[in-house]
C-alpha cells in the first residue's frame, strides 16, 4: 500500500517530530476522546493545516507515536534477542505509559489507510523481531506465538490483564509449542 503521507527529511521531519512529542504529551494530559489534532497541533506550536498534511486523523497520530516507540524500542536489541527481553521490553513501554496504551487500543483499531499502514509495519516488525528468538519453532508455531503477543496486547490494553503477565504468558506457550516442534522433527 503506498502511504497518502510521506514524512520528509529536513524541517519537515523537524515539525513531525514536534508534533509526535506533541502527541504524546496531549494523551498523557487528557482522556483520549478529547484529545484532536488541533490539540496537538497547538500544542506543538503549528497550524492543524501542517498537522493534517502528515497526520490523516488522530488515531494515525496516536498509531504513528506507537510506532516510533516501537521503533526504537526494536532497534536497540540485537538479533536473536530472547522472547522474554522483547516482549517485556515492548510491554515495559505501555505499562509505562497507561494513558498511551489506553489510546493505542483504539487507535490500532481504527478504519484509517494510514493507521492499516502503521500496523501493518509494526506487524513485520514484531514478526521480524520474534523470528530470532523463536527459530527452532515452525512458521506455524511462531505464528501463534505473534497472534497470541497482538491479543494479549489487546488485552492488557483494555485491562484485562498486566503487561507484565503478557510475557509470561507467551513463555508459558513457547514451552508447550517446543516439545511439540522437536517430537516433529525427530519423526522426519
Amino acid at each position: 500500500m503506498e502511504p497518502v503521507r510521506r514524512i520528509l527529511d529536513g524541517r519537515r521531519a523537524d515539525t513531525v517530530a514536534r508534533l509526535l512529542d506533541a502527541a504524546l504529551e496531549e494523551v498523557r494530559a487528557v482522556d483520549y476522546g478529547d484529545l484532536t489534532v488541533r490539540s496537538v497541533a497547538k500544542r506543538a506550536e503549528v497550524s492543524p493545516a501542517t498537522a493534517y498534511t502528515y497526520f490523516s486523523s488522530k488515531e494515525h497520530l496516536i498509531s504513528s507515536v506507537a510506532w516510533r516507540k516501537m521503533q526504537d524500542l526494536t532497534a536497540s536489541f540485537a538479533d536473536g534477542a530472547s522472547l522474554q527481553k522483547l516482549v517485556r521490553g515492548i510491554t515495559d513501554v505501555f505499562a509505562q505509559e497507561p494513558e498511551l496504551s489506553r489510546a493505542c487500543t483504539t487507535a490500532l483499531l481504527a478504519d484509517d489507510p494510514e493507521v492499516a499502514r502503521l500496523r501493518d509495519q509494526m506487524s513485520a516488525e514484531v514478526t521480524r523481531a520474534f523470528s530470532g528468538a523463536l527459530s527452532e519453532l515452525s512458521p506455524t508455531a511462531r505464528a501463534s506465538v505473534e497472534m497470541a503477543f497482538v491479543g494479549g496486547m489487546v488485552m492488557a490494553g483494555q485491562g484485562y490483564l498486566t503487561f507484565d503477565q503478557i510475557a509470561d504468558r507467551l513463555a508459558a506457550l513457547v514451552k508447550q509449542l517446543r516439545p511439540a516442534t522437536a517430537a516433529r522433527t525427530r519423526k522426519r
